[in-house]
């Protein structure tokens, strides 16, 4: 699989768990707002709530595997590029130069750290 079809079943399915959050959260909304509630929905708000609370642990998991191996692995093409360029090569310079100003932009766009 390319990775045109990678992006497309990537959008696909976020564009789908998209739709499907969409669908929970305004029940889950509305039965927040209840003064009172029957049994079955006071079962139903806390199974909606314990998915919900399940679905966020994920995104999180995934949002700081991908910060990290991004970081990461940028970090180390960094350096590769940077020892080669210090041994003299010329493409491993220009490289550098365009690295450490994808750097710079990625900084000044507050998107490079994770600001926890």
């Amino acid at each position: 699989m390319g990775l045109n079809e990678q992006k497309h079943r990537l959008n696909r399915e976020l564009d789908e768990f998209n739709l499907v959050l969409g669908q929970i959260l305004p029940r889950y909304l509305e039965l927040m707002k209840k003064v009172e509630i029957t049994p079955e929905e006071e079962k139903e708000l806390g199974d909606t709530e314990y998915t919900l609370i399940e679905i966020n642990a994920k995104i999180a998991e995934i949002k700081n595997k991908l910060d990290q191996d991004l970081f990461g692995e940028t970090m180390n093409l960094y350096y590769r590029v940077k020892a080669k360029a210090k041994a003299g090569d010329l493409n491993s310079k220009l490289h550098l130069d365009r690295l450490r100003a994808r750097f710079q932009i990625s900084i000044e766009g507050d998107s490079f750290f994770n600001w926890n």
